[in-house]
């Protein structure tokens, strides 16, 4: 295990703690993350303290293990975590928190799934999309 400390900007984010929870699999990455450090019951948006009677305290991140032709669709893509951030952000563009720096971050998030799809195009143009294989 070994934490992670990229985000700590501000008392919200110094709270929060990032651990990677796993060895690198196969592809040099891991694909299990947990944070702690908060704990839900007082925000608005809460589904745990009505599904499992008390609040949450962690949140878990499990990425795709394993080319999906042979283990399915086990966890989550980095794309899926951008389209999430770029969602949010545009949320608050266009609404009363729209800021040159959250337009920035839009920007550059925007890009960096639109690379990680390229590369996915690429992988599947050249059959490899699904394997171990570069």
């Amino acid at each position: 295990m070994r934490e992670l400390n990229g985000h700590k900007v501000n008392g919200c984010n110094d709270h929060l703690t990032i651990t990677v929870l796993d060895e690198p699999g196969k592809g040099g990455a891991p694909h299990l993350y947990q944070v702690e450090g908060f704990n839900s019951g007082t925000n608005p948006s809460d589904p745990w303290t009505a599904r499992h009677g008390q609040p949450a305290q962690h949140s878990t991140i499990l990425f795709q293990n394993g080319p999906i032709p042979e283990v399915g669709t086990n966890g989550l893509t980095h794309e899926v975590l951008l389209t999430i951030l770029i969602d949010r952000l545009e949320g608050f563009q266009n609404g009363p928190f729209a800021h040159p720096y959250n337009a920035d971050a839009l920007s550059s998030l925007r890009s960096a799934r639109a690379s990680l799809q390229q590369r996915t195009k690429d992988r599947l143009a050249r059959g490899v999309e699904g394997t171990h294989q570069v």
